[in-house]
């Protein structure tokens, strides 16, 4: 006769955890890993960054009003020791990826960015806010200035709110890495790249050696260089 065995508690356990880590990336390309460096948590930043005005129907979309609260949660999370930033975005509303860049440039738990296919736009401050930026050899960064659509009222004022939001753009990717200001400027109105438009497209190896990116490096450099730094953290000396 066949005994039937029953599941014992860790089973259970982890199938369960199996399962919501499933819906956590299926509701939100996020997930929760554990390592022996610490719990490792992996979250996305895709498509367009929707800002006060929703996406068109069917457009990927990373939305702010989801990523700012998750973002504070995962800073005072105590079962969290370190967030990977995966990038694969065509950039969107200004104001809206700032927020999201400014929050994780302000986090105290060790991050890195890894730029996947292309992070343009509003994409480069967010690929440039964690502690160490990653970015393979085949992704694409577009610079440019700034752009807005709807009503735009032809006055001295509109045109200067445009320059000082482009001020700010470039304030923070100076301030978060290794290329200077003017340097970043001269990127976004420069007139040979774009057929249509002033900017700038670099690939993986060109961000790092502009000072933007500062690494060439897929999942498994990310990871190792994500890793000592949540060593770093809890004081190992290894990692030192």
């Amino acid at each position: 006769m066949t005994e039937t065995t029953r599941p014992t508690e860790p089973d259970k356990e982890k199938g369960s955890d199996d399962r919501e880590t499933a819906q956590s990336i299926l509701d939100f390309g996020s997930a929760m890993t554990r390592t022996p460096h610490g719990n490792v948590y992996c979250l996305t930043i895709i498509g367009q960054i929707e800002g006060h005005s929703a996406a068109p129907s069917g457009a990927k979309t990373t939305k702010y009003e989801h990523v700012l609260p998750l973002l504070a949660k995962l800073e005072e999370s105590e079962e969290v020791d370190g967030v990977l930033f995966l990038l694969n975005t065509v950039g969107g509303d200004v104001e809206a990826g700032l927020a999201i860049a400014e929050l994780i440039a302000g986090m105290t738990k060790p991050t890195v960015s890894i730029v996947l296919g292309g992070s343009h736009s509003i994409g480069v401050p967010l690929a440039v806010a964690a502690k160490r930026s990653f970015a393979v050899p085949s992704a694409a960064m577009t610079i440019h200035p700034v752009r807005m659509s709807g009503t735009v009222i032809a006055a001295p004022q509109t045109y200067s709110y445009f320059q000082r939001l482009q001020d700010r753009i470039v304030a923070f990717v100076s301030g978060h890495s290794r290329i200077g200001a003017r340097d970043f400027e001269a990127l976004m109105l420069k007139k040979d790249d774009m057929a249509a438009d002033v900017g700038s497209v670099l690939y993986g190896e060109e961000a790092v050696q502009k000072g933007i990116i500062d690494h060439v490096g897929g999942l498994a450099d990310g990871l190792a260089c994500l890793y000592r730094q949540i060593d770093q953290r809890k004081g190992n000396p290894a990692a030192q």
